[in-house]
């Protein structure tokens, strides 16, 4: 089994689906595992924590105790899931979290990459892109919770560190096969603990994984989680396990609370398609519940017959800092949250079994209110984005985001959860 460790929900379905594509059967456990959440039956486990803006101790804690889980149930190898704009603060938690992790299986070096391509974001001479703009210039230079200021990852990590202990390995080195990759990662001439290769392609993941493969623990973005999954296939004969049948029925809902400009063209998809939409106003009260209940009347006054509601948080960048002048970044988001938690447990409570999230904070929010502990991967709605189907009969979709096409969340309200 593959032990996964994802440092926020939708980064664990997005790495839980890049397993699934390669045949793998993989299941996902959801905040710290109990004894009989982890099946031992999955190849691939992935526990999804919300560790990313924590206090680094913390983080560290939830995340040692979620590894021995996996050990337990038969884990041989972990993988530390980050997301792939390497987002973090100066003092963590990527780094502190690494160094447990190292420490806890015994690991001499560890391979890490965001790099995910299929996602746009490519790794040259050390420095991270997104979209082929550097990290630093991109959109996440003012990520509310976490601005990347930096697009070198040497730097990000040692910031992070004890002391300085990362490097590069370059692509013309990557290139040269997994065999001369492999040394590189091994040479003891180098006393750096964690190594960067470079990776711009999908064909440069798979001969950093190839190169990998017998490693105790690696780390990255779900780019080299799919590559670690092929190669393990590639290694030992694998019948591909089947996909959960579908079930598309049941009443539907869509809650969003990122503002990212992905996230806003769905939702302004949503309006174009004539959706039923309620938005969460932290301006107009303070009060969660407050908030949440006007939502839940404005909910069961629709028609029982309306396509799927969204009932959303986002704002453009404008109208957001205006909300966080007044309020405060935390204060906002801490009120938000709460507010659509008590919707989504208030929604279920009225007979809906299938949740659209969109937003990392927001999909977790809704897996702590409804108290989901597990689910298996089944397929996806769009790139990244898989159906998760829940032993209790409840679906979801855990977006982030920044992922999916414009029109996912109106294509995926309407369609199978296969």
């Amino acid at each position: 089994m593959i032990g996964i460790i994802a440092d926020d929900v939708t980064g664990g379905t997005d790495v839980a689906v890049a397993c699934r594509r390669q045949g793998l059967r993989t299941g996902i456990v959801f905040g710290e595992p109990h004894a009989h959440a982890i099946d031992p039956a999955w190849d691939v486990a992935v526990v999804a924590l919300k560790t990313r803006t924590i206090p680094a101790a913390d983080a560290v804690a939830q995340s040692l105790t979620a590894a021995k889980a996996l050990q337990a149930q038969g884990a041989d190898q972990l993988y530390l899931k980050y997301c792939s704009t390497f987002d973090s603060t100066v003092d963590g938690n990527i780094g502190p979290v690494l160094e447990a992790l190292a420490s806890l299986v015994g690991a001499g070096r560890v391979v890490t990459t965001p790099s995910s391509p299929e996602h746009g974001r490519t790794v040259s001479d050390g420095q991270l892109f997104v979209n082929g703009v550097p990290l630093a210039e991109s959109p996440m230079r003012d990520h509310p919770l976490t601005p990347m200021r930096d697009s070198d990852l040497v730097r990000l990590l040692d910031r992070q560190l004890p002391a300085p202990s990362s490097r590069v390995l370059p692509l013309d080195l990557v290139r040269g096969g997994s065999d001369g990759l492999r040394a590189a990662i091994a040479d003891p001439q180098h006393d750096a603990r964690y190594v960067f290769p470079d990776a711009v392609t999908d064909d440069d993941l798979l001969t950093i994984a190839r190169a990998a493969l017998d490693a105790p623990l690696l780390a990255g973005a779900a780019g080299l989680a799919g590559a670690l999954a092929r190669a393990l296939v590639e290694s030992r004969p694998s019948a591909e396990h089947p996909t959960p049948p579908a079930d598309g029925s049941g009443r539907t809902i869509v809650l969003a609370g990122s503002c990212s400009r992905r996230t806003l063209e769905q939702i302004d998809a949503m309006a174009d398609a004539g959706r039923p939409m309620h938005r969460l106003d932290a301006l107009a009260s303070q009060d969660p519940a407050v908030l949440a209940a006007e939502a839940l009347a404005w909910y069961d006054a629709l028609d029982p017959a309306a396509p799927a509601p969204l009932i959303y948080a986002s704002l453009p960048p404008e109208q957001l800092h205006a909300v966080q002048e007044r309020l405060g970044i935390e204060q906002s988001a801490a009120i938000l949250e709460d507010a659509i938690s008590q919707v989504a447990h208030g929604v279920r409570d009225r007979g809906v079994t299938r949740f659209l999230t969109a937003g990392g904070e927001t999909s977790g929010a809704v897996i702590a209110a409804l108290d989901v502990r597990a689910g298996e991967i089944g397929a996806e709605a769009a790139r990244g984005v898989p159906w998760i189907h829940g032993d209790d009969g409840t679906r979801f979709l855990l977006k982030s985001g920044n992922f999916g096409d414009p029109d996912l969340l109106v294509r995926a309200s309407e369609e199978s959860t296969s």
